[in-house]
């Protein structure tokens, strides 16, 4: 029986020529049978790619031996036992995470510039025992419906695009003396985001060091972490272990559930919690959010 695995990394470093890299990780994702999403810009990579393990080692071994990419961490996952991945996009875009702020980073070849510092997840505890830390979720409100780390702030932004508003609207003032540790799925949008805060004036600001994933391979649900981790692929949301808490709520009747699809109006964009119950009539609604089942 074949085993699926998928791989989560990113990468920042100068990049001359993206769509010479584009090509290259499409034509490399195709000849190996791999699906996913791969995004690529002036200031590096960001990628999830799934398929049959051996080919995922492939994939993994070839790009790293591309000089700028050496030292990238890639993160493994369980794959669907039917192999099921979303088909593969590579592209090219201005930024890696859409914060709609490519000018506010700076990158060099050891990753971003003015970022915060990275905290290993041992050295997250050690942190905490010492100080009175702050967690910053630096995802979308709705991921943190379904798991996130105890007494976090969950900013109110359903794109990374909304992050600058959102710094920018003085709600988050009284937090800039204050020890901050931002975190996300991979890494990758805490790299930005930290930087950001940084420049706003927040004095002590760190990030977890290859995200919550990294976390949860660490701690599993023993630790700061409650939840399932919502994903960007056809698993939706993962667990660390069979212990995991249940702290979303159906939107529609209140059940506990960390299922999370997309709005069933294909006009809308939203994401809800729903519990399996409710998921079977097939029909989901943001517009119908406040309508309890009676």
């Amino acid at each position: 029986m074949a085993i699926y695995k998928v791989l989560l990394y990113y990468g920042f470093t100068p990049l001359a020529d993206p769509d010479a890299i584009r090509l290259w990780q499409r034509d490399l994702c195709e000849s190996l049978g791999l699906g996913g999403r791969i995004l690529i810009s002036k200031d590096g990579i960001n990628g999830t790619v799934g398929g049959e393990i051996n080919a995922v080692k492939k994939y993994l071994r070839k790009t790293k031996e591309y000089p700028a990419f050496k030292n990238i961490d890639f993160k493994w996952s369980e794959g669907r036992s039917d192999g099921e991945f979303p088909r593969l996009k590579v592209r090219v875009r201005d930024e890696l995470v859409g914060f709609g702020a490519p000018d506010e980073l700076s990158v060099n070849d050891q990753g971003v510039v003015g970022g915060g510092k990275h905290l290993k997840p041992e050295e997250l505890h050690d942190l905490v025992a010492k100080k009175d830390v702050t967690f910053f979720d630096g995802r979308n409100k709705w991921e943190a419906e379904i798991g996130r780390f105890k007494g976090a702030v969950v900013p109110d932004v359903s794109t990374s695009h909304d992050f600058v508003k959102e710094l920018d609207s003085g709600k988050y003032d009284h937090l800039k003396d204050q020890p901050i540790v931002t975190y996300c799925t991979g890494g990758v949008r805490c790299e930005i985001l930290s930087s950001m805060m940084i420049k706003r004036g927040f004095k002590e600001v760190y990030q977890m060091d290859g995200g919550i994933v990294r976390y949860g391979e660490a701690f599993g649900d023993q630790g700061l972490w409650e939840g399932s981790l919502y994903i960007f692929d056809n698993r939706k949301a993962v667990t660390f272990s069979d212990d995991a808490a249940v702290i979303g709520s159906c939107y529609r009747c209140g059940e506990g559930s960390s299922r999370m699809e997309n709005c069933s109006d294909l006009q809308c964009r939203s994401q809800l919690v729903v519990c399996d119950s409710c998921a079977e009539s097939h029909v989901w609604c943001s517009a119908h959010a406040s309508v309890q089942a009676r």
